[in-house]
């Protein structure tokens, strides 16, 4: 069966990480993979994790399976996060919640559970998304289609467009929104577009499911759940994936959930029914580290003020990234206005960077970015950023614009 297959093509985004590694260059930058990354070019972990760990691990008594759905104190924690204790689909019961392998295990959980509720389910994704949002949903079966979302020219929204294509969609269509801290674009909805959108969702009768990887990165934990809050209308339904892979630094714990809102418990609870007959079918139940954390530092709250200051730490830094980097480029005496950067939010931005550009930086400077342009500024430092746009200033130069 396996002498004739041939190899798969490497994933365009983590197979730049196995690159990178095996590049001798001393000066060499990975600006590719969704990692943050401090003043000295770590990924730390969050001494409110390292907390939290200490005291797991002294009151660890076994390490018999989870629940299907992951530990109630988890999905409880999740919820909160998302909507706030206080809201009425918290108090009414309207959401079920079950833990999942990070965002990616979420989202997954998601398009499984779509297709064995209806198999014909569409799923509109923004014109561009991350990348492996159309494998998951294909993966599942489901039909993807796009809608209009980045203006290359104006760095900004296809605003108009994007709603006259969700106008086109079909009732019971779902349409994937990115919760904040846009991938790859970092250009977000305002709230007054967020509002526009759940209008749109409401007249079509669509299912808004919202990749909600980066809360805290943009403005602010509660700020950044603004906009999905405004889909949050009274009976209405929705999904959302969660990741804790950015704001708790939880990245190779797999840490997220997929949180369900129906019309009423009893449709919840319905609805969770079908995602743990999916969870049992993928991995049977969830894993308890990177979860217990979660719970941990959100349920102390000496734990949980440190933690929220530790998120402010690395989005102001992200942000002071975008500043300096713009800074330096105009130092270097770079034409082309890369001033947008500075003002669009989270860890990527599409830098208008070619391919032929992209591939450029990585042969002459070994500096590595995805061949979209998309560049995570939080990948940049103060000590590599002379090094970084003093390259980006010479290929700018002497490589054109296809």
């Amino acid at each position: 069966m396996f002498q004739t297959v041939t190899p798969a093509p490497p994933d365009s985004i983590l197979g730049l990480t196995e690159a990178f590694k095996q590049d001798p260059n001393p000066h060499k930058i990975n600006l590719g993979v969704g990692v943050y990354k401090d003043a000295s070019g770590n990924t730390p972990i969050l001494a409110s994790v390292k907390q939290a760990e200490e005291r797991l691990l002294k009151a660890e008594k076994s390490k018999t399976y989870l629940p299907i759905e992951g530990p109630a104190a988890y999905n409880a924690a999740v919820q909160a996060m998302i909507f706030g204790a206080q809201h009425e689909i918290v108090a009414g019961k309207r959401a079920a919640t079950a833990q999942a392998p990070g965002g990616t295990g979420a989202l997954r959980m998601a398009a499984d559970t779509l297709a064995r509720l209806n198999p014909q389910t569409r799923v509109w994704l923004s014109d561009p998304t991350w990348p492996n949002h159309p494998s998951i949903f294909q993966a599942a079966g489901l039909a993807v289609l796009t809608y209009p979302y980045f203006d290359a020219k104006h760095n900004s929204v296809k605003f108009d467009a994007m709603l006259d294509a969700l106008r086109g969609a079909q009732p019971g269509d779902v349409v994937v929104l990115h919760g904040c801290c846009h991938n790859p674009t970092g250009v977000d909805l305002t709230l007054e577009q967020w509002h526009a959108v759940g209008d749109v969702i409401a007249e079509r009768n669509l299912l808004p499911l919202v990749d909600f990887a980066y809360q805290g990165f943009a403005e602010g934990l509660a700020e950044d759940a603004a906009g999905l809050l405004t889909l949050c209308r009274p009976g209405a339904e929705l999904m959302i994936a969660s990741s804790f892979s950015k704001n708790f630094g939880l990245y190779n714990e797999r840490t997220g959930a997929l949180t369900v809102v129906a019309g009423d418990a009893a449709a919840a609870d319905a609805v969770l029914s079908h995602v743990k007959v999916a969870v049992r079918a993928n991995f049977s139940n969830p894993p308890f580290h990177g979860g217990a954390i979660v719970s941990t530092v959100l349920g102390d709250p000496t734990l949980r003020a440190q933690w929220e200051q530790e998120v402010t730490a690395m989005r102001e830094r992200i942000n002071t990234m975008r500043s300096l980097f713009v800074e330096t480029l105009n130092e270097k005496g770079v034409q082309q206005d890369f001033s947008f950067i500075a003002r669009q939010r989270g860890m990527f931005s599409f830098s208008g960077l070619t391919p032929t550009q992209v591939k450029a930086l990585r042969d002459d400077y070994a500096i590595y970015i995805v061949g979209s342009g998309r560049i995570n500024v939080a990948g940049m430092s103060e000590s590599s950023m002379d090094y970084l746009c003093s390259a980006i200033a010479d290929v700018l130069a002497r490589v054109p614009a296809e």
